[in-house]
């Protein structure tokens, strides 16, 4: 039986990333790796889960949301057990999930809202994965998890509709590069330069690389390099911080 999996590979990174970098904030425990894995399927259930908005193939979407889902609950049982006062952060999803369903049902998945309220979804994540660690929110897992993430990976959005669905709109390549530039400049003034260099290459690429013919699969590459870059970065401004 071959898996049904999302087509959006852009979210994999906004998995990943924010939930560990939650992990290097709050310290690790080994609850996280259930933690991980039932969130990782928690996400694979709300794709199929989303497409039932559209109302086709709902026996097919119904099926794959219940053999993501039922794992994925149950892997989360774990964290639960050990700190019941996380599914507060489940709940805060809630509402970008409803936005999220919104759009799969009028089928503009690709609207900026829509990658909008699923940035501050996985963004959320990193902030439940630190609270389990240390069990409190600090100021800096808001900033160095939750902000940091939830500004890469909307430069993300930006970049990545300058290069393909926004490739001949002059005024979306000024708003992308204006906001690459305002990020770098903005950490350097607020005194975090560390955290400025992580959002260097994201500058680099967004002005170097527009207008150049690459192809969907080229720039996934060079995301997921950029994603690795920004990842570290922000782990070693983590770590001097403590």
């Amino acid at each position: 039986m071959n898996l049904f999996l999302p087509k959006q590979h852009g979210a994999w990174a906004m998995l990943i990333i924010p939930f560990w970098l939650g992990v290097m904030d709050g310290g690790f425990l080994w609850q996280q790796i259930p933690f991980f894995i039932g969130w990782l399927l928690l996400y694979l259930a709300t794709y199929p889960m989303l497409l039932l908005f559209k109302k086709k193939k709902i026996p097919f979407y119904t099926k794959w949301t219940l053999i993501y889902m039922v794992p994925a609950l149950l892997l989360l049982l774990i964290p639960l057990l050990e700190m019941l006062s996380i599914v507060f952060f489940g709940l805060l999803m809630i509402p970008f999930f409803t936005i999220n369903a919104y759009y799969t049902s009028k089928n503009q998945d690709r609207a900026f809202m829509n990658d909008m309220s699923a940035i501050f979804a996985f963004s959320i994540a990193g902030l439940a994965s630190s609270y389990l660690g240390q069990g409190v929110v600090t100021f800096e897992a808001i900033i160095f998890t939750f902000l940091t993430s939830v500004l890469f990976f909307l430069g993300c959005t930006f970049y990545v509709k300058s290069m393909i669905r926004e490739k001949k709109n002059t005024k979306f390549k000024w708003i992308s590069w204006s906001y690459h530039l305002l990020l770098v400049v903005g950490w350097f003034v607020c005194g975090y330069w560390i955290a400025a260099l992580a959002f260097i290459p994201s500058l680099l690429r967004a002005i170097i690389f527009y207008g150049k013919k690459l192809s969907p699969k080229q720039i996934g590459i060079y995301e997921i390099i950029n994603s690795a870059i920004f990842f570290i970065i922000i782990v070693i401004q983590i770590y001097l911080l403590k």
